[in-house]
């Protein structure tokens, strides 16, 4: 079995601060760590590993600095790793994002499963995953909570608000992670000695990849973020003391004084 796990490092969502000026991320000093969703991506990828000596191989698209992230990954289990990093690349949005990981894909060829995360923290929007499907021409279960493997056919629960899918289908296929899919494993002291001293990650540009150069990076992206901003501060709250009977009085007179009731 050959899966392959698409993560993204992002910044750690805690420490985001926005440049009032430009409306863009401030990265310098800032954290990056796994996406969240994608740790449990990769989990679920290192416990088929585990029980049917899987191959896995972890690929992401970003800056240099992204090698911590498949670093990390590495040494949590994963057997290659490979940044997929040029100019060409960057301001991509979620269908030049997902087309650029696509290429890749193509470039690796035999593959049974691919994971993604539901979505990254520093977007949600919950597009790459299924977008990749589509231009794979993939079945794709998304938002699984559950899953289990039988002969070549994955059988997952699909999330949904009150409860979920059971969903089958053969491989290919391509699947979304959410939180409740399992809790990710630390690395070993020996999985990060091998990751930072033993294994390598390759590093693919453009002229590596399968894809349409015009449909990639910021000219190939149809949608753009015009502004970024942090929301204002809201007022601090108050606390009502007394009786309940006094709490209710005074909670009716502020909700009549700001004139919402």
């Amino acid at each position: 079995m050959n899966i392959i796990v698409c993560i993204k490092q992002v910044p750690d969502t805690n420490e985001v601060r926005i440049d009032k000026k430009t409306g863009t991320l401030i990265r310098e000093g800032v954290p990056s760590i796994i996406n969240p969703d994608d740790r449990n991506a990769l989990e679920e990828a290192l416990r088929l590993k585990d029980k049917y000596n899987a191959n896995v191989t972890v690929l992401t698209m970003g800056p240099p600095q992204a090698k911590l992230a498949l670093k990390e990954a590495l040494a949590m289990g994963a057997d290659d790793a490979i940044l997929l990093s040029d100019r060409a690349f960057a301001g991509a949005d979620t269908w030049a994002t997902s087309t650029t990981l696509a290429g890749a894909i193509k470039r690796l060829g035999n593959f049974d499963i691919i994971f993604c995360g539901r979505q990254a923290i520093d977007g949600d929007t919950a597009q790459v995953g299924p977008q990749i499907a589509e231009h794979l021409d993939l079945p794709q279960i998304t938002y699984v909570e559950k899953l289990d493997v039988e002969g070549d056919a994955v059988i997952a629960h699909r999330a949904i608000e009150d409860g979920y899918y059971k969903v089958k289908t053969n491989m290919p296929v391509l699947l979304t992670a959410i939180g409740e899919l399992n809790e990710p494993r630390y690395p070993s002291i020996r999985g990060i000695y091998d990751a930072f001293r033993e294994k390598e990650i390759k590093v693919w540009s453009l002229d590596d990849i399968i894809v349409d150069n015009t449909q990639i990076g910021l000219k190939g992206s149809p949608t753009q973020v015009k502004k970024s901003f942090t929301p204002a501060t809201k007022g601090a709250g108050e606390k009502l003391e007394g009786t309940t009977e006094e709490k209710v009085r005074n909670l009716i007179v502020r909700l009549k004084e700001r004139q919402i009731i």
